[in-house]
């Protein structure tokens, strides 16, 4: 008998926030995903997506990157693939890391921190970030396959103190 589960495919992570006060530093937050081996799903990543970049397959994308919230709307997309990525992965957490340029800052002072993850009409997630807010990292997504192959989704907002590059290093070491 085949399941009703569909499983997760094609998602979007969507991430906004307001422009820094005239005069201060700017504020940039980027969105990071990190993908784990099937046989190590809470090891070492195999490897990460951020800052303008793409997956070696072409299967999690970065589409848009600001480093200032300015503009109309989301200010940084991510587009996950998950049925097309292969069945070596079996995790993906997706996260969000404010750059410390200016000093330490966290996401009670950033100007309205905004996430979203839909599939397609579908939203799975939204957030602002209020329960991390003395954090300068949080995840706020996991996808796992389960034993079907297909993808499941979890929202797992965790915030971390740390920079994006110890963050990148460890945010999916965290199981709960």
């Amino acid at each position: 008998m085949n399941s009703f589960n569909k499983g997760t495919g094609k998602v979007e992570v969507q991430l906004k926030w307001d422009p820094s006060p005239l005069g201060a530093p700017d504020t940039d937050l980027d969105i990071i995903a990190a993908t784990y081996r099937a046989g190590d799903i809470h090891g070492a990543p195999a490897y990460l997506v951020y800052f303008d970049s793409r997956s070696p397959d072409g299967t999690i994308t970065l589409n848009r990157d600001s480093r200032t919230g300015k503009g109309l709307g989301i200010d940084e997309l991510m587009t996950l693939e998950l049925e097309r990525l292969s069945d070596a992965y079996g995790r993906v957490v997706v996260g969000v890391a404010i750059q410390q340029h200016a000093g330490r800052q966290v996401f009670g002072e950033v100007a309205n921190p905004e996430f979203r993850i839909v599939e397609g009409y579908a939203e799975l997630s939204e957030g602002d970030f209020h329960e991390v807010a003395a954090s300068t990292a949080a995840t706020i997504a996991e996808f796992t396959r389960n034993g079907s192959g297909k993808w499941d989704f979890r929202e797992f907002v965790r915030g971390f103190d740390a920079d994006p590059d110890s963050f990148a290093r460890t945010m999916g070491s965290v199981t709960s």
